[in-house]
């Protein structure tokens, strides 16, 4: 299904994973190719995919020539449950025995926006400003946001030019996110929807006018996403 926001994939749960698998796998450097980078994302749905991959010693063969972060954090550390960062390396990249060298974890031992200026700035370093994940991995909330962009966020339409920041999320606290320039930086992103207490909330994102909910901004870039959506998220679409 072709969309103003992306191409949307319909499919059984195990069905998707093995599209994240092969997505991941297709990013993999060939030869002595430049370094390329995924941006995992948090939620259950990811942290089901990783126990997936281990549990049943499905093919990863070259992710280990990866460099691995995540699209938004909390500021809270790797060792905590809340941690996506710390939670897809605990479920995955340790167990696959991904070095610590390929690790790019947010810095949350600092302030919020320390953490942000210092990833901003090793990224530069390591990858240079213009480029952001080769494959970027986002959700959608239950509200409509993406990443750490939520309903009446200062991001929305913000002229940010780094591709990572801090925000202060009401109720929430601050959050470190990938930022709408960063997203356009992208090479491929793919959308993870599951489950049915999403499907209103996908058809409504899908046919209400643009700047209804932060995932929208997904429009401006929709030749390079792919939503990946199981069956019970897509019971209301026609």
């Amino acid at each position: 299904m072709d969309t103003q926001y992306g191409k949307i994939i319909i499919e059984d749960r195990e069905q998707l994973f093995a599209h994240i698998q092969a997505f991941i796998s297709e990013s993999v450097p060939v030869g002595g190719g430049p370094s390329r980078v995924v941006g995992l994302t948090g939620g259950s749905t990811p942290k089901a995919f990783y126990r997936w991959m281990i549990e049943n010693k499905h093919d990863c063969n070259g992710w280990d020539r990866l460099h691995w972060s995540v699209t938004d954090e909390r500021m809270v550390a790797l060792e905590d449950d809340e941690s996506n960062f710390g939670n897809a390396d605990r479920l995955m990249l340790e167990p696959m025995g991904i070095a610590d060298s390929l690790k790019m974890p947010w810095p949350v031992q600092v302030d919020p926006h320390s953490a942000s200026s210092v990833l901003n700035r090793r990224w530069t370093e390591m990858f240079g400003f213009e480029k952001a994940f080769d494959l970027c991995f986002l959700g959608m909330g239950d509200d409509g946001h993406t990443a750490s962009i939520f309903p009446g966020s200062p991001l929305l339409g913000a002229d940010i030019g780094e591709s990572f920041t801090c925000v202060d999320v009401p109720g929430k606290g601050w959050r470190l996110t990938i930022t709408e320039a960063g997203l356009q930086r992208c090479e491929r992103i793919v959308v993870l929807v599951t489950g049915a207490a999403k499907a209103q909330r996908l058809k409504a994102v899908l046919n209400e006018p643009q700047g209804s909910y932060p995932i929208q901004i997904l429009s401006k870039m929709a030749a390079k996403v792919v939503w990946l959506v199981d069956r019970e998220a897509a019971a209301e679409l026609s």
